[in-house]
């Protein structure tokens, strides 16, 4: 059985990535002319042409774009394994890029980070707030935790906890307005919309009943914070979860409607790029997170 030829298959990402022979050999330490060398030996032994050649430019094949994704996974897999193998003989070290929803992140996240560095004086994060849906693997991130009802099957994930959701109004607006029993009188009262989640709010009933409704209101943003000075202000009704929420439930700022109805589930995962080799210190911190957010609802006091 003849083996892969996995040094060009790395050259030929590492071109890939610098998008020039040249490039390519300045970032991995050889000549120019190695490089070339690799890639017309692996070409020979595809039978195919994977770059367009002339003075000025560089240029994926079709059959190179193909493959290109294939020799990056190679490369990463590679490095991962290397990468192991030092960090089973030392502490782990080096930078974890993370992301995580912005309200979550500053709220929870971002003391377990601190807590997580006391630990382990030889790892740097670099931790990126946003409630978009970034693609971890295109930007480059070890770790993200997002909050969902189904996680992105095209990426490995991790259920670490449910999170409840409340529908909430202030106690002034109830007063002024009555108070909603069933999902189909929200059509009746302003309500305000979370903008990353799209579509109609769905409930699920006592009686096992379903109800759904699309909420209108005069205030949308994609960020759940942003919410409540109009929540409190009495000018409509929102669903939220419980770490945004929580603190108002239990100073009576906000009050819970409709208890009996119940939204889609959602938790939050933690997700990773589709390589199951990972450098000791990103299992570190999946290991603390996984540990630090099993009962996240506990730790919201709900």
């Amino acid at each position: 059985m003849r083996l892969p030829d996995l040094e060009a298959w790395a050259i030929f990402a590492s071109v890939v990535d610098h998008r020039s022979f040249s490039g390519a050999a300045d970032a991995i330490g050889v000549s120019k002319a190695t490089v070339s060398k690799a890639i017309t030996r692996l070409e020979a032994h595809l039978g195919q042409s994977l770059f367009h050649r002339n003075s000025r430019r560089l240029t994926l094949t079709e059959n190179g774009k193909g493959l290109a994704e294939h020799a990056a996974r190679i490369l990463a897999e590679a490095n991962a394994a290397e990468e192991a193998a030092r960090d089973a003989a030392t502490a782990p070290t080096g930078l974890v890029r993370m992301t995580a929803p912005m309200t979550l992140g500053l709220a929870k996240v971002a003391p377990a980070v601190a807590e997580f560095l006391a630990a382990h004086p030889g790892i740097e994060i670099d931790l990126h707030l946003s409630d978009a849906k970034v693609d971890i693997v295109a930007e480059g991130f070890d770790i993200a935790l997002r909050i969902a009802d189904l996680p992105d099957s095209s990426l490995r994930a991790r259920r670490l906890g449910a999170i409840k959701t409340h529908i909430v109004a202030s106690p002034d607006y109830l007063a002024k307005h009555g108070r909603p029993t069933h999902p189909a009188q929200l059509g009746e009262h302003p309500c305000f919309a979370y903008t990353n989640v799209t579509g109609p709010w769905r409930f699920s009933g006592p009686d096992g009943g379903e109800a759904a409704v699309r909420p209108t209101g005069p205030l949308r943003a994609n960020n759940g914070d942003a919410l409540l000075p109009a929540l409190r202000a009495g000018l409509g009704i929102g669903t939220l979860p419980d770490f945004i929420v929580g603190a108002d439930l239990l100073n009576g700022t906000l009050e819970a409607i409709m208890t009996d109805w119940r939204g889609p589930p959602i938790a939050l995962h933690l997700m990773t790029p589709p390589s199951s080799l990972r450098p000791a210190r990103v299992e570190a911190l999946i290991a603390f997170l996984s540990e630090r957010f099993r009962n996240l609802c506990d730790e919201s006091g709900s």
